[in-house]
């Protein structure tokens, strides 16, 4: 649900953003968003609810809060958390709230993905969503604190890009579709992020190495330039100079007559001349770091001639005979391929069997998966009825084994099976807190290895498989 102001009935949900996006596939990557009503969607309908626990209400001064926490300590840590991003976004935005902005928070990704309150299907890759009638926010809790502050700060600068439209009798929110979805995005992103983060410079840094940094009407018009990114880059570089006080300014031109005259208005400047000045900009500072870049070595193995251009996250098995990555080679679905290094050649899908009814998704943002020490099988997560699950598959066959649910353990991801292959290490999600855990496949026994307030993610073992 990221996005969809493009288009024009106004029905913005993931899918259509996805099926827009076909070929360029970058969408498998988005992770918070923006979602318009439409009297086309139906809400609630057809989507699986395994709950049917009552959410909770926390009033703050300028938000309701509806939540599924246990702990109200933890509740109200929350609420803290988005008055301080309010305040936050009030010294740029000037603009209150006249009531309470609704927010529900999910305790984890399966729970978000069965959320009624906003139409259509919800994907592994949707963060968060802002709609405009209610303007609701819906999120659930990630796995990092640092990825869950993200998406408030972003999803709040929805809210406020809202209610300024709203206020304005002239506007209203059918005029976000003046805006660029470059604007809106980048903007949440500049927002939520800073000036500065090391995702935008690869992708400028890229743009500069290929020679292909894009004018805002290119920006604008194709969807081959990532808008969040890019985004972000155009409103560093503009309260670089003009200041953040331009931010609300140059947002509310744009809503009423379009980005390229509010350019002028606003800025004093065409489309072509500020496009050049950002160009000539990023270039000059980009090239220094480009001369100092390390020459890529080796043989390019999948690539978008020979596989899809999503091709991610490889992990060798213990034996090094084969090798697992991600990949959308079949275009309208992410999988895990096999490939057997000693040919460099894919042996087959392990993810087929997910076809199945049962499975409601492939949990490929956080990692891969994970071999077994004797690299006959593999094992990754799924969401399957409200929760997160293990399948085991064959390496031989890519047969499925087993599908094994983690008991007292709903959420959970980047799973480590240790070289006796007996135990697994996860990363669990109970009320906002992630913890390492400890899976005993002969006793079917959970075990909890860390408890405190920090993001534990990614556990690795030791060789002896003692630590």
């Amino acid at each position: 649900m990221y996005v969809a102001m493009e288009n024009r009935a106004c029905i913005l949900n993931v899918y259509t953003f996805e099926r827009t996006l076909i070929g360029v596939t970058f969408w498998l990557f988005l992770l918070i968003g923006i979602a318009f009503d439409s009297h086309a969607q139906y809400f609630g309908r057809n989507k699986p609810k395994y709950k049917k626990d009552e959410a909770r209400l926390l009033e703050t001064p300028h938000f309701d809060l509806y939540h599924y926490l246990e702990n109200d300590s933890t509740a109200k840590r929350l609420a803290k958390w988005h008055e301080w991003w309010y305040r936050k976004h009030l010294a740029v935005l000037q603009d209150t709230f006249k009531v309470r902005n609704p927010i529900i928070f999910y305790n984890h990704h399966a729970d978000f993905q069965q959320s009624t309150a906003i139409g259509g299907e919800i994907s592994v890759g949707t963060g968060g969503v802002t709609e405009s009638l209610k303007n609701r926010i819906a999120m659930p809790y990630n796995h990092t604190h640092a990825q869950t502050g993200h998406v408030v700060g972003h999803e709040m600068v929805h809210a406020f890009q809202f209610r300024m439209l709203g206020n304005i009798d002239t506007l209203g929110a059918a005029a976000m579709r003046n805006i660029p979805l470059w604007m809106v995005e980048g903007m949440a992103e500049y927002m939520s992020l800073g000036r500065e983060h090391p995702h935008t410079a690869m992708w400028m840094r890229d743009a500069v190495a290929q020679d292909r940094f894009p004018t805002l009407r290119q920006m604008t018009n194709s969807f081959e330039f990532f808008p969040y990114r890019y985004g972000h880059a155009f409103w560093a570089y503009v309260t670089g100079i003009w200041g953040e006080e331009i931010i609300r300014p140059l947002f509310l031109h744009t809503a009423a007559i379009g980005y390229e005259r509010a350019l002028e208005k606003v800025l004093g400047l065409t489309e072509a001349q500020f496009s050049k000045r950002w160009a000539d900009q990023i270039k000059s500072y980009y090239t220094a770091f480009i001369q100092d870049t390390t020459e890529v070595m080796g043989v390019k193995w999948f690539h978008p001639e020979n596989a899809g251009n999503l091709n991610l996250s490889p992990v060798y098995s213990p034996d090094a005979r084969y090798l697992a990555f991600i990949s959308e080679k079949e275009l309208l679905s992410v999988d895990i391929y096999l490939v057997e290094v000693k040919t460099g050649k894919i042996v087959r899908k392990l993810t087929s069997h997910l076809q199945s009814m049962h499975v409601d998704d492939f949990n490929f943002i956080e990692s891969v998966g994970t071999f077994s020490p004797d690299s006959k099988r593999f094992a990754y997560t799924i969401y399957s009825k409200g929760k997160n699950q293990i399948v085991v598959v064959d390496v031989r066959t890519g047969a499925t084994l087993q599908e094994i649910p983690i008991p007292g353990l709903e959420a959970f991801n980047y799973i480590s099976w240790s070289p006796n292959g007996r135990y697994m290490v996860m990363t669990g999600l109970k009320e906002g807190q992630s913890d390492l855990y400890l899976f005993d496949f002969e006793r079917i026994q959970l075990t909890q290895l860390t408890n405190d307030h920090h993001s534990d993610i990614q556990p690795t073992w030791s060789p002896d498989g003692n630590w």
